[in-house]
């Protein structure tokens, strides 16, 4: 069976834009999540840590408004049914586990899983921003996927430094 031609075609322009669109949406609702997420953790060092990345959050918004108008585009989001799925996972544990020794753990795995969903975008983007030539928005984007990567690394740290370990302690 034949398949109907478009009458237009898109590539990776297009495409790269599009990535932009999901990850703006992303994180608008990232930071409209990351008070919540810090008003029910359990823990001063979990909340501090949340509010540590809205503030980072912020900035990384302001960098992608700084992409669009590097591409002569409006700085829109497009629906991401998958950042949708991840931050509502997140919304469950604060309801399901809260006032449980287990909701800080909850919390931090995650806020983690939105910082992997993130760092699989920016790294991406990254590398279509490179293949299509536009390096002014190649480092905006590296930036932001550093911040990622590290706010990645110290949630892992707050699970190994004890978060982990509190939950089992307090459950048992």
């Amino acid at each position: 069976m034949a398949t109907a031609k478009r009458a237009t075609t898109k590539g990776l322009e297009a495409l790269f834009l599009d990535g932009l669109k999901d990850v703006y949406y992303a994180e608008k609702k990232i930071l409209k999540a990351l008070p919540k997420m810090a008003k029910g953790a359990e823990s001063e060092e979990v909340a501090a840590a949340f509010e540590k990345h809205r503030v980072e959050t912020e900035g990384q918004v302001d960098r992608l408004e700084q992409v669009f108008e590097l591409m002569d585009k409006p700085a829109r989001g497009k629906t991401c049914p998958a950042i949708d799925g991840i931050l509502e996972e997140g919304s469950e544990i604060l309801d399901e586990y809260k006032g449980d020794p287990a909701l800080d753990a909850g919390l931090v795995g995650a806020a983690q899983a939105v910082e992997h969903y993130e760092i699989a975008r920016y790294g991406t983007l990254v590398a279509w921003a490179e293949q299509l030539g536009k390096s002014d928005i190649v480092k905006l984007l590296k930036d932001t996927l550093k911040e990622e990567v590290a706010t990645d690394e110290a949630l892992s740290g707050l699970g190994e430094g004890g978060v982990n370990e509190r939950a089992l302690e307090q459950a048992a």
